[in-house]
């Protein structure tokens, strides 16, 4: 089974206040972006992978494995004279019922066996008798980019493997696995817009009158509006980073009543509360910001903890 896991943008993310347990409450409106996607294939046993003869011709035959290229016990990977991270590792669990691929052009920096679709599987496997499964991601997301993109290839693993599997889980039983794996992984198990309370895990459909995501996101009719969504070579803003500087306060205008409001009046009330702090050591991004306003833009703002900005423009009645 093969799927396509897209990214998300935030509308509005305002962080209320710190809880006794060390997250932050908080409130936003998860909307799905499908311009930007992973591949993600998961196959039974030893059935036939579509995918992996292509991922290994792209990113790795032509590549001899070099000394030191073995990471940790079960994981290895294959490195170029050009980066230093591999851009194609391979994990095999301890039990062997789980090896997990993971390509990307710009380098895997992290153990496979700790991606968060191979957690998916694990976590399953709790409750469930899965049988052994292949797991092959090409990872064309940006990583850091606050579009959760890491997120949504969990909940598009858990879905997969309810499917493959058999398990007969509703869309909230697998919110409920997906909502351990990250606080906004139980969003992609639904993927369509919805409010996130909490640590963004308490989920409630909201609906943007005159917006059809679907639309917006690849300029076809159906919405007065399109959406557009900037990645910045370069910059990657870890959580840690963004919550640094965060200052929990309730916002003037709550999100839902902001919200509320026509698109054209969303600017300086529907607020991103870590665009303080991350603007602060990543000035560029405000230019970017500015520079989509200046671009005619009627909306714009960071995604998440950044740094990926997104614009609204108002389409041009015909």
């Amino acid at each position: 089974m093969i799927t396509h896991p897209n990214v998300k943008i935030n509308l509005g993310l305002n962080v209320l206040r710190k809880r006794e347990d060390g997250f932050h409450d908080l409130e936003t409106l998860f909307v799905p972006y499908f311009g930007i996607s992973d591949t993600l294939e998961i196959i039974v046993g030893d059935d036939y992978s579509r995918t992996s003869a292509a991922l290994f011709s792209r990113y790795a035959s032509s590549v001899p494995a070099v000394q030191g290229s073995v990471k940790p016990e079960g994981v290895f990977g294959v490195e170029t004279e050009e980066s230093v991270a591999p851009k194609l590792v391979q994990g095999i669990s301890e039990d062997g019922r789980l090896m997990i691929t993971i390509a990307r052009e710009e380098g895997v920096d992290w153990d496979p066996l700790r991606d968060l679709t191979a957690k998916a599987y694990m976590i399953l496997a709790e409750d469930f008798a899965l049988p052994p499964v292949k797991i092959f991601l090409e990872k064309t997301s940006p990583v850091g980019a606050g579009l959760g993109g890491g997120s949504a290839d969990a909940a598009f693993a858990l879905k997969m493997l309810n499917e493959l599997c058999d398990l007969g889980l509703s869309e909230d039983r697998l919110a409920g696995y997906a909502s351990r794996l990250g606080s906004d992984c139980a969003f992609f198990i639904y993927n369509r817009p919805m409010l996130g309370e909490g640590r963004g895990e308490i989920l409630t459909e909201y609906e943007i009158k005159d917006i059809d995501w679907q639309s917006a996101s690849d300029g076809h009719s159906g919405s007065l509006y399109d959406l557009q969504v900037i990645t910045p070579s370069g910059i990657s803003v870890s959580t840690k980073e963004a919550y640094s500087g965060i200052r929990p306060h309730l916002p003037e205008v709550p999100l839902k009543e902001a919200l509320a409001r026509p698109v054209e009046e969303w600017d300086g009330i529907l607020m991103n509360d870590f665009e303080e702090t991350v603007f602060s050591v990543h000035p560029e991004l405000a230019a970017i910001k500015r520079s989509l306003y200046e671009s005619g833009a009627i909306y714009a703002s960071m995604s998440g903890s950044g740094s990926a900005l997104f614009a609204l423009y108002r389409k041009a009645a015909l």
